[in-house]
């Protein structure tokens, strides 16, 4: 008896994490969501908008980037505070300058403040392209796609879009993530990276119906 109810446990532990990841071979054939484009935002970062609000790190607009050259905080994030979001398509090129601990470069939506929001991102030293969401600070993988890393000192390009409980993400141009969660319905959009990363985003677009 316990050994049956020991291999019942297991293949209930893998039936779990199966449902928590998605391969790439999973996203093939996924039909591509399309959000309405009812409010735009844009920033090449020529001047710094008083919309972006740092909430950790040091985030410097320079040289038509912002780029985030902290690598004492764990988890730098600023927020773009000019709407908060349901339906949602965000994109934003970025390029991974150095880290060693970590090389990271990520999109932000539905946050509702700096410990509460869904992230996806990108690392340079890793095979993989993840979705994750942080409640109360502490953050939690929920979904994952194996990649060829994104090479350090060569700009990618991010795009996440959110309708309802649907959310998929792109690297260079390549749905890689569709995924369905209900924790966030609405909020900010955002940058972010990790550890010791210092990170380069430019050509920064946002649209999609806003938050009521």
């Amino acid at each position: 008896m316990k050994r049956s109810m020991y291999w019942a446990a297991v293949l209930l532990l893998l039936m779990v994490s199966g449902c928590s990841a998605n391969s790439t071979e999973e996203t093939k054939g996924a039909e591509k969501l399309a959000v309405p484009h009812t409010v735009s935002y844009s920033d090449t970062f020529e001047s710094r908008q008083p919309a972006w609000n740092p909430e950790a790190g040091s985030w410097v607009f320079a040289d038509h980037q912002v780029t985030q050259t902290e690598t004492g905080s764990y988890f730098p994030l600023i927020l773009f505070k000019k709407e908060t979001f349901s339906a949602v398509d965000v994109s934003v090129d970025f390029m991974l300058l150095s880290g060693r601990m970590d090389a990271s470069g990520g999109i932000v939506f539905r946050a509702k403040n700096a410990e509460n929001y869904y992230i996806v991102r990108a690392n340079a030293l890793e095979d993989n392209f993840r979705l994750y969401y942080f409640k109360e600070g502490s953050r939690y993988e929920i979904a994952s796609a194996t990649v060829t890393p994104p090479p350090l000192k060569h700009f990618s390009t991010l795009r996440v879009v959110a309708q309802g409980d649907h959310i998929q993400a792109y690297l260079n141009g390549k749905l890689l993530i569709d995924y369905h969660d209900t924790l966030f319905s609405s909020g900010y959009v955002g940058l972010w990276t990790k550890a010791d990363s210092v990170t380069a985003f430019d050509n920064f677009k946002v649209s999609g119906d806003t938050a009521q």
